[in-house]
Parts: structure tokens; C-alpha cells; sequence
């Protein structure tokens, strides 16, 4: 059951159910590891948060080559270079938005992706669009908005755009998973997504050590904050983002190759109300009743994908 035959096992198969029990793992790991950046950013910035969790994160999975017989060779090493490049640009300009805007705004522009997904899909490769999915989008995206609240559409700026520019771009990298991607594997793309954060967070920790601009204290400096000498906690925590992005985004890679970009895009949805559960176990922060109105659109949304790709499945000859 080599990756070499990647085509038949992956590009050649949709398994929506299987890729939404990825999703859900992912966001569930990757929920409660997020909520923990509040504490990195406080004392760190995000090129050398970035840069530290590449060491970890490598040095793990260096470990897990050879006890778990993992492939890190690239089939295309152009396609990987290129898929890496965009999905991290795309989490760096996330993260550094955080800075200087508030957390609605830059949430509900990365999850403007699933709508770039289907823009991509229809005038980039030509598929078709259903009305399934396009009232799939446009009921988890409503979800969103109301989980984030009205400040979600306001502030518009040209600031503001550079989130949108994010989702643009996590759902370029997202069809680059299954349309560049699809014959290799996901330790493979893991990998090259780590490395390209690395670099990224290498080159802007050189800058900064030489420029040495004045950081704001706590979370209002990650973007500016250059190298400082790391202490316990900031080791430990990011330690805990690396190992969780390991496994986290390994599954979303997964289910990524498993379906179509464009129904994994809206399950991706979900992430929101898995960081809400972690928020209010860990920080005991609550939701009122339109974020709860949401978090069932964004269920909703998900549900109709799945079910719509397994009567599909189901209609098609075996």
C-alpha cells in the first residue's frame, strides 16, 4: 500500500466521512493549542515562536521516521515547495494581523476561504458547483459571523483586507493539497509546511536582532518583538504547539487528499466551535445565545457536505 499509487488512493476516492472525522480531530487539537498563544505571545514574538516550534516540530517528526516507517521524500519537490510556501505566507499574515487587529475580524477574514475554494475550483480547474455546496458555504459562513459578532463586519480597512488575503491564500494551498499534492504523503507535507514557517520566522527573528525596533510589552509586541532568551513556560507551551501541530495538521492534510478541497474547506468550519469548548473549559469564557445560533449553522454546514457526498457516492456505480 505504497503513496506511489497515490492517485488511486486518494485523488480517485472521495471519502468525505472519513476526511470529516480528520477534520474533526484536527480542530479539536488544534482548538485547545491556539488557546495557549495568548500565553507564548505575552512573552516571545511570532518569528521566534514560529522558528522554535519548526525546531520542535522537526526534531519530532526526525524521531518518528524511522518507529513509525514515515516517507519524507517529496514525489514533486516543485509542488511541495510551492504548496508550502502558500499555506505558510498564508498563516503568517493570520497570526501577524492578530497584532493590530481584533480577533473578529481577522477570524471571520480567514474563514472567507471556503468561499475562494469554490471561486478556485469552479474558474481554476472547472468543476462544478452544486447548490449543496454553495448553500453549505453561505450558511457556515453566516455561522461564523454570528459567532463572532457584529464586529466581524465592522472595521473595514485596508488593514482589515489583509485576513481576507490570508483566506485567498490558505485556499489556494488547500487545493494545492489534492490537485498538486495528492500522491504524497502527509508527513511529507507536514513537513514542508513547518520548514517554510521556519524560514519565515529565521529570516524576520535576523531582521529584527538587527533593526531592533521598540515591542510593546506583552501580546501587543508579537509582531515587533525580536529574539529573547526563552524561559520555561515559552519552551514548554510551544513544545505543546509543536507536538499538537504535528498531529493536527497532519489530519487535515489527510483529509484534505481524502475529498474535495471544497468540502473539506466548509468542515474545516468547525474549528470554531471546538476553540469555544476549549475557551470555556480552560479560561472559563462563555458564548451567548446568537454565538450558540452560529456554532449550529457551522454543524449544519458541515453536515450537509457529508451527507450530500455520501447520497452521491451511494448514486454512483461502484
Amino acid at each position: 500500500m505504497g503513496w506511489e499509487r497515490g492517485d488511486a488512493m486518494t485523488a480517485g476516492q472521495d471519502r468525505t466521512l472519513l476526511a470529516a472525522g480528520m477534520i474533526c480531530g484536527y480542530a479539536m487539537v488544534i482548538g485547545f493549542t491556539d488557546n495557549y498563544v495568548r500565553v507564548i505571545a505575552a512573552e516571545a514574538g511570532i518569528w521566534q515562536f514560529h522558528f522554535s516550534r519548526t525546531v520542535m516540530a522537526m526534531a519530532l517528526l526526525a524521531l518518528a521516521v524511522p518507529l513509525m516507517g514515515l516517507r519524507l521524500r517529496p514525489v514533486n519537490l516543485r509542488a511541495v515547495v510551492a504548496r508550502s510556501a502558500i499555506h505558510g505566507l498564508a498563516m503568517f499574515i493570520y497570526f501577524g494581523a492578530l497584532a493590530f487587529l481584533p480577533v473578529a475580524i481577522v477570524a471571520a477574514g480567514l474563514f472567507s476561504a471556503p468561499i475562494f475554494v469554490l471561486l478556485i475550483s469552479r474558474l481554476a480547474y472547472g468543476q462544478r458547483i452544486g447548490p449543496v455546496r454553495i448553500m453549505a458555504v453561505a450558511t457556515g459562513f453566516a455561522g461564523v459571523v454570528l459567532v463572532l459578532g457584529p464586529s466581524a463586519l465592522s472595521g473595514a480597512s485596508l488593514a482589515a483586507l489583509l485576513p481576507v488575503l490570508a483566506g485567498a491564500l490558505y485556499a489556494m494551498g488547500n487545493i494545492a493539497t489534492r490537485q498538486w499534492c495528492a500522491q504524497e504523503s502527509a508527513e511529507t507535507l507536514v513537513a514542508g509546511f513547518f520548514l517554510a514557517l521556519g524560514g519565515i520566522g529565521a529570516l524576520g527573528m535576523l531582521v529584527l536582532a538587527v533593526l531592533a525596533p521598540m515591542a510593546a510589552e506583552g501580546t501587543a509586541g508579537f509582531l515587533l518583538r525580536g529574539p529573547v532568551w526563552p524561559s520555561g513556560q515559552f519552551l514548554f507551551w510551544t513544545f505543546v504547539q509543536a507536538a499538537g501541530s504535528l498531529v493536527g495538521v497532519g489530519m487535515m492534510i489527510r483529509a484534505y487528499q481524502l475529498t474535495d478541497a471544497g468540502r473539506a474547506s466548509v468542515m474545516e468550519y468547525v474549528i470554531l466551535p471546538a476553540s469555544a469548548l476549549w475557551s470555556w473549559m480552560l479560561w472559563g469564557e462563555t458564548l451567548g445565545l446568537v454565538a450558540w445560533a452560529g456554532m449550529a449553522l457551522i454543524v449544519a454546514a458541515g453536515l450537509m457536505i457529508a451527507l450530500s457526498a455520501r447520497r452521491a457516492g451511494q448514486a454512483a456505480p461502484a
